[in-house]
């Protein structure tokens, strides 16, 4: 028997390491003004309570029962308490001249000085004025606020009507109630009424300041 021939060995092939991947680093975001969020959108964390057409309601309903109360009063004027009561007391205005074919004098208060908390804020307070083109001496007037809450802003402004005559009548007229009151204050007349916590903050949009109506609810925590 002849000798037994060996197979040739074949050479390993090569390991081939692979290339490492390039890593890609992202380019930075340009610094600039945040896009602002699109009309009708809240912001994260904020929840939107009602849009347009049921803001558009609730003022209804109050212009609605103001005229079953004032339809053939006179010497009745509309005074709103700086900010959002000003556009809501022109609206409110507008939609019972609507009713009743008559014009309404209009007001505005800036209850700055008269609040009860000024020494205590530490904040320098902003005055924007206060307007009343008319005598409220023997005027019924209705007083228009967008929020009731504490009822402090309505004591102060209150004093103020009456630093500048004596009204036949005062009465409240807010767009939302959200309770939580720590004075003995009650509106006349109101769009709606809002359950709320006392950490809550109610923010009230209008097209006029705005850009749109819309009421906004944020939790603490949740402030911008």
């Amino acid at each position: 028997m002849g000798p037994v021939k060996k197979r040739p060995t074949s050479a390993p092939l090569p390991r081939r390491t692979p290339a490492p991947l390039a890593r890609r680093t992202p380019a930075p975001l340009a610094r600039g003004t945040p896009t602002p969020l699109a009309q009708g959108a809240p912001a994260s964390g904020v929840t939107r309570v009602a849009r347009g057409p049921v803001v558009a309601r609730w003022i209804a309903s109050v212009v609605g029962a103001l005229a079953r109360r004032y339809e053939d009063t006179p010497r009745l004027a509309f005074v709103g308490i700086h900010r959002l009561g000003v556009p809501l007391a022109h609206r409110l205005a507008a939609g019972l001249s609507r009713r009743t074919g008559h014009a309404y004098p209009l007001g505005s208060l800036d209850i700055t000085l008269y609040r009860d908390d000024l020494d205590t804020t530490g904040t320098k307070p902003v005055v924007h004025g206060t307007s009343l083109p008319f005598d409220v001496s023997g005027m019924h007037v209705i007083l228009v606020d967008d929020i009731l809450f504490t009822g402090r802003t309505i004591r102060a402004a209150l004093d103020e009507i009456v630093d500048f005559g004596r009204p036949a009548s005062i009465a409240l007229a807010v767009l939302i109630d959200r309770g939580h009151r720590e004075l003995p204050i009650q509106p006349d007349f109101v769009g709606h009424v809002m359950k709320t916590n006392r950490t809550e903050t109610v923010r009230l949009r209008l097209r006029e300041t705005d850009g749109e109506d819309a009421v906004d609810c944020v939790r603490r925590g949740d402030r911008e």
